[in-house]
C-alpha cells in the first residue's frame, strides 16, 4: 500500500519548522495581496470624476496583475510543501492592511490608500528577504518575493506619480 503523501512532506532540502515559517509569512503575504486586490477592485468600480475613464482603467490594469501575483503566492506556499489560505475570514485574521469601509472617498484618497498598501507590502517584503535566506535556508522563497518587491515597487511608483 503507497504512502499518502501529506503536504508538509515536500522533501525539498528545508527543514520542517522553516518550511511552516515561511507558509506562515507566505500566507500572511497572501492575505494582504487579497485585501489590496479587492480594495483596488472597487476603487476600479466606484471611481468618479473628471479622472474617471484613465482611473478606471489603470485600477483594471493593477488589480489584475495583483490577481496573477496572488496566484503565483499561494503556488509557492503549495510548492514547499504547505496549504494556501483561502477564505476571507482567513484573510482578514491574517492581513496587516484594512479594508475601505466609506464608500464616497475621492478619486486622490483612492490613489493615496492604494500607494500606501504597496508600501506596507514592500516594507513587508524587505523585511523577509534576507530572512528566507538566512535564517530559513530558502533561497527560492528570498528570489520569488524579491521579485514581487520589484512588481509591488513599479506599482507604487506609478500611484506615487498620480498624488504628485
Amino acid at each position: 500500500m503507497a504512502k499518502t503523501i501529506e503536504a508538509t512532506d515536500a522533501n525539498i532540502g528545508i527543514s520542517e519548522s522553516n518550511k511552516q515559517a515561511v507558509a506562515g509569512i507566505l500566507n500572511q503575504l497572501l492575505a494582504d495581496e487579497t485585501v489590496l486586490y479587492t480594495k483596488t477592485r472597487k476603487f476600479h468600480w466606484n471611481v468618479e470624476g473628471p479622472s474617471f475613464h484613465d482611473l478606471h482603467i489603470f485600477f483594471e490594469k493593477q488589480y489584475t496583475e495583483l490577481a496573477e501575483i496572488i496566484d503565483t503566492v499561494a503556488e509557492r506556499i503549495r510548492k514547499i510543501g504547505h496549504y494556501a489560505l483561502g477564505t476571507l475570514k482567513q484573510y482578514l485574521e491574517e492581513t496587516s492592511l484594512t479594508e475601505h469601509a466609506d464608500n464616497g472617498s475621492g478619486s486622490e484618497a483612492m490613489v493615496q490608500e492604494l500607494l500606501e498598501d504597496h508600501e506596507t507590502i514592500i516594507r513587508f517584503l524587505r523585511g523577509n528577504i534576507d530572512k528566507f535566506q538566512e535564517k530559513y535556508k530558502d533561497a527560492g522563497s528570498a528570489d520569488f518575493i524579491t521579485g514581487l518587491l520589484q512588481d509591488h515597487e513599479r506599482m507604487a511608483w506609478m500611484l506615487r506619480a498620480m498624488v504628485r
